[in-house]
């Protein structure tokens, strides 16, 4: 069974790669009786995905449950998952069957597998090594037929470090790991899964469906959506039925998600505090970024110049600066501004030099400069390059207040920290 045939066959939404693998590995593991563990944050859909290989498993006829180890108390999931005798504790009235006994010949998912206690992950550990159990209260030792897929929102070797996770059972559980992209990875999946939601409430209570402008779809492909799908779909559903307009935009859509704007950053660990520091660090970030795309824009530039003048560089040169991250290909050249020209162009110049239309330099030659570029050249001047973060920092916040004109609200946004860091700013480097 295909990919494509899957996901019009399970309402599965969405065409990024990291999808279609999670998916490809589940269809093949399917057949098979194999334990399987599917990882993930909370809210991408990990039941969907032990549907999906129970429905095409050999036990497809058979009862597939799904349990929350995190949801069951820890002196009763015993009981539940593997059945008690009259009497073993207080309030066991009769005998009772668990999951294990209940659901033989079918499957069994367990989410939030790392929430398991120590002593039923030993119970667990002995049902997919050799298929026995025990009730509590019995010595009698029963056994199961059951396929086994478990599912979980953290890493299980961190809880194995910390002793919380047994290893013997991790590895046991994780024979084919199966990873569930987390919504921000899958950018190009957010508008289609909108769209969904919003057309099926719209079908529910026969309502128009609502429709995103240009700018409100790039905030919303633009959000971190930390609740993954489950959150988009409660976004589609309060827009659907709290908004009389049927066409949404970015203001709007910025009222349902109020921190929809802020910055995507890398996140970086702090000791404490009340979280200035780390807005002052994404304004560093922002700036670093901005002098990356700079250079790369001049290593861009440099490129082309060689290209359109062939002018004779060593092929060391060259290797320096395409190792730098600049394809040297003819297709990657791009110049996305034109240089100024007082009186002529830099290109006219070079063309004075070396014509265009010369043929193809000695690469192993020096580039040999006219009377006048030699001029040109020796009255330019090298000037350091100020390297002072508090500079560019003072430089970034004017930058932002003069294109905001001075609305400072504004401008603590467009730089991504809080108004109290930008107000302690502006006093600090004296901008009043």
């Amino acid at each position: 069974m295909n990919i494509q045939a899957i996901k019009q066959r399970f309402g599965i939404i969405g065409r990024s790669a990291a999808l279609d693998n999670a998916l490809a590995t589940a269809v093949r593991v399917a057949p098979t009786e194999l334990s399987v563990l599917i990882a993930g944050e909370s809210g991408v859909g990990k039941e969907a995905f032990s549907k999906i290989i129970h429905a095409i498993s050999p036990r497809k006829h058979s009862t597939l449950i799904a349990i929350n180890c995190g949801a069951i108390p820890e002196g009763t999931i015993n009981s539940e998952l593997f059945g008690h005798e009259k009497g073993a504790f207080t309030g066991a009235t009769s005998e009772r069957k668990g999951y294990f006994e209940t659901v033989n010949g079918g499957t069994i998912f367990l989410d939030e597998i790392s929430e398991m206690p120590l002593d039923t992950q030993a119970f667990l550990l002995r049902i997919l090594e050799s298929g026995e159990f025990l009730r509590v209260g019995s010595s009698k030792v029963l056994k199961t037929d059951v396929r086994v897929i478990a599912a979980t929102n953290i890493d299980l070797l961190d809880r194995v470090k910390a002793g919380k996770f047994r290893e013997d059972l991790y590895y046991r559980l994780s024979t084919v790991p199966i990873h569930v992209p987390a919504l921000r990875y899958r950018t190009e999946d957010i508008y289609m899964l909108f769209r969904k939601f919003t057309v099926d409430f719209a079908e529910k209570y026969r309502t128009q469906p609502i429709s995103l402008t240009d700018d409100a779809k790039l905030l919303l492909e633009r959000y971190h959506w930390p609740g993954n799908i489950r959150e988009l779909k409660n976004v589609a559903e309060q827009i659907s039925v709290l908004t009389e307009e049927r066409e949404i935009d970015a203001l709007t859509l910025k009222a349902f998600i109020p921190d929809i704007r802020n910055s995507q950053l890398p996140a970086l660990r702090s000791n404490g505090g009340d979280g200035e520091n780390m807005q002052e660090r994404e304004i560093l970030y922002k700036l670093l970024f901005d002098m990356k795309s700079d250079l790369n824009d001049l290593k861009s530039l440099i490129f082309e110049l060689i290209r359109k003048n062939n002018l004779s560089v060593s092929e060391n040169q060259l290797q320096q600066l395409a190792s730098s991250g600049v394809d040297r290909s003819e297709s990657s050249f791009a110049v996305r501004k034109e240089l100024p020209s007082p009186s002529q162009t830099t290109d006219d110049r070079l063309e004075e030099v070396m014509p265009v239309t010369s043929p193809p330099p000695d690469l192993s030659k020096p580039i040999v400069l006219g009377h006048q570029a030699a001029v040109d050249y020796a009255q330019m001047e090298e000037v350091d390059e100020n390297l002072s973060i508090e500079d560019m920092e003072r430089d970034l916040i004017k930058k932002a207040l003069k294109k905001h004109k001075g609305r400072r609200k504004d401008a603590a946004r467009d730089l991504g920290i809080s108004e109290r860091t930008l107000y302690r700013k502006i006093k600090q480097y004296e901008l009043q």
